[in-house]
């Protein structure tokens, strides 16, 4: 979904049910029927009305009104149930930019298959799809580390919800590098994927 906030408020949050319970449920007099609605959700955004705020050309004009009531589309309950938020800074304009350095997309989906077949090996599904209880027992963290993101999740005022979707991020990223446990580093890595709430 492209220009997420230019949707219309009423059919953004159709969207909660789906992406929290892979499900969709219609309910008419007696009856109720059940749809499978599963779905990868990949939304983009302007930081603003104008697209503009950041930049370092200081070309926003946009004032704090306009863009918290733009931002202000987009509900907490909707945005929780988003794993991963990403700020992506504007592509340059040369014509002839040298190619970045880094991993190609090849060994990146090698990396990505190891994950999911060590996440089908421990629990049987993805991380994704982890229950309340899978999750206590599949991203259990050091008593420290506990304590840490309880902490940077009342200071980011994230919802419980928001907290169980980091734990699942922060499980994936260690799966990512074959890692038996969560660690603080792969805690800190997911917490930068959400936006603070309020």
């Amino acid at each position: 979904m492209d220009e997420l906030p230019e949707f219309d408020r009423k059919v953004l949050e159709v969207l909660r049910e789906p992406l929290e319970s892979g499900q969709i449920v219609i309910a008419r007099a007696r009856d109720k029927v059940r749809f499978p609605a599963r779905f990868q959700l990949v939304a983009a955004m302007n930081p603003c009305p104008c697209g503009y705020l950041g930049d370092p050309s200081g070309r926003c004009r946009c004032s704090t009104e306009q863009i918290q009531r733009y931002r202000g589309k987009l509900s907490g309950p909707l945005l929780d149930r988003i794993d991963l938020h990403l700020t992506v800074a504007r592509e340059s304009t040369a014509l002839h930019a040298d190619p970045e350095s880094g991993q190609n997309s090849a060994s990146i989906a090698t990396e990505v298959a190891s994950a999911r077949q060590r996440q089908m090996r421990r629990q049987g599904c993805a991380n994704a799809f982890l229950d309340l209880s899978g999750l206590r027992q599949h991203c259990p963290l050091q008593a420290d580390d506990q304590r840490w993101l309880e902490s940077a999740c009342e200071r980011l005022n994230l919802s419980l919800r928001a907290a169980h979707r980091l734990l699942k991020v922060a499980r994936t990223l260690a799966d990512l590098q074959q890692a038996e446990q969560i660690s603080r580093a792969h805690l800190a890595e997911a917490l930068q994927y959400r936006p603070a709430s309020g």
